[in-house]
Order: structure tokens, then sequence, then C-alpha cells
């Protein structure tokens, strides 16, 4: 059996620059749903450190827009170069909830992993993103999020210790009824993620501190509650 491209990669610089579940594992599965082709532009809305852009630059050979609020792009700039990737992922400092410095129908597609669901769970967000797309292009995200829906006040015994509304987990279904408000767009996938565990229990491993607070967490058996989500919609 072939492995992946993550699979391949180098463990501890992944390690070290996971700021979530494994972003490189969710992002490759992601865009293994999606017509990626060398040269287009993609931006990676909330790219973190920068691990979903790498798989995506050097895996797809797409030209991507990094943009993160809370990575500094001179960090980033470093990383992407030391890689040899200077010419292909560009970094940028992007509120998304505030001006976003792109033109118009400039991408081909948008993609968030790890990220949408702190300044995309509302009704502003997609039809905000929506005129950066090229016409037929597709915005695309994967997002933790919990397997079934818990009424408020009512979540299981193994996650409510840890639990803080910071997380925004929801449902697929949650998710679906959001996006069916845009009309701008027609969603062609929303599923649970295979690579769901095997992200989690990579991240688990990372020395980052909210990675090893995370292990308790895990080990009073709140995973079996959560899920990662993928949905796509193509613009109209």
């Amino acid at each position: 059996m072939n492995t992946s491209f993550t699979d391949n990669y180098d463990k501890a610089f992944l390690l070290d620059t996971m700021m979530g579940p494994n972003a490189m594992r969710i992002t490759e599965e992601l865009a293994g749903y999606l017509p990626i082709t060398p040269g287009m532009r993609i931006l990676d809305l909330g790219c973190g450190n920068g691990i979903s852009s790498i798989l995506l630059a050097q895996k797809y050979d797409v030209t991507v827009f990094a943009a993160d609020l809370w990575i500094s792009p001179t960090e980033n700039a470093k990383r992407f170069a030391s890689l040899g990737l200077d010419a292909k992922v560009y970094p940028f400092l992007v509120d998304a909830t505030k001006d976003i410095p792109f033109a118009h129908e400039y991408f081909d597609m948008i993609i968030s992993v790890d990220s949408y669901q702190y300044f995309g769970n509302n009704e502003s967000m997609l039809p905000k993103l929506l005129p950066f797309l090229k016409k037929d292009g597709l915005i695309a995200i994967a997002v933790p999020g919990f397997n079934q829906d818990f009424p408020e006040g009512q979540l299981p015994l193994e996650v409510k210790p840890f639990w803080t509304p910071e997380w925004n987990f929801y449902s697929c279904d949650w998710w679906r009824a959001l996006w069916e408000k845009e009309s701008g767009i027609t969603i062609t996938a929303l599923r649970e993620m295979d690579s769901c565990k095997q992200a989690w229990d990579e991240w688990l491993q990372s020395p980052n501190p909210y990675a090893q607070s995370d292990i308790p967490m895990m080990q009073a058996g709140a995973g079996k509650y959560f899920n990662i989500i993928q949905m796509i919609g193509i613009k109209k």
C-alpha cells in the first residue's frame, strides 16, 4: 500500500509546527476531493504555521496565499523559504473578520483547515468570502466538531470537564444548515473525515503545550464524540 505525502514528511518538523490535529494530514485528505491542478491560485485562510500551505504547494504545484491572524508572516516566510517555497507560498497577516486584502475573483479555491470554526461560524462570512473566488471556484473547509448534536448543557460526561465554548465544535447538520442559508453557493460535499483519529493522535505527540494539555481530555474518552467535518461549496 502506498504511503501518503504526509506519512513521508519530516515528522519532527510536523510535530514542531502543528497547532492542532495534524493539519497536513487533514489537508491531504481534503485535497483528494478537490480538482486541484498545477498553477492554480489558492487562498489558505487561517494557515497557522503553514503546513497546509506547504502540502498544497509541494504536492500540487499551486501558488498559495497563506493567510493567518495569529502567526507572523515573517516567521512563515522564513519557514517557506527554508523549504525552497518562497516563490510558491506567499505569507500574509489577515483578520478574516475585517478587510480582506485581495482582489475580487482572484482565487480558484479558498481552503481553510482547523480555523474556519473561529471566524466562519456565522451567516456573514460566506458572503464576505465569495467575491474573492472566481465563478465556479470552490471553498473547502475542514473543521473539528462533534459527531452528533448535544442539547445546550447536556454534553457527555467525558467532554464536560474540558469544554469551553471557544472550541466552536458543531455537527455536520449544524454546518449544513448554516451554509444552506447562502444562496451564492451549492454544497457539493459534506462528510466526516477519515483522518480524524490519526490527526488527533499525531497532535498529542507534539511538544506544543496545548497538545500536552489535550492528553487528559482524550484519555478521558472525549475523542469518541469528536469528528473532523469536510465541507465543500461551489460558487454559482
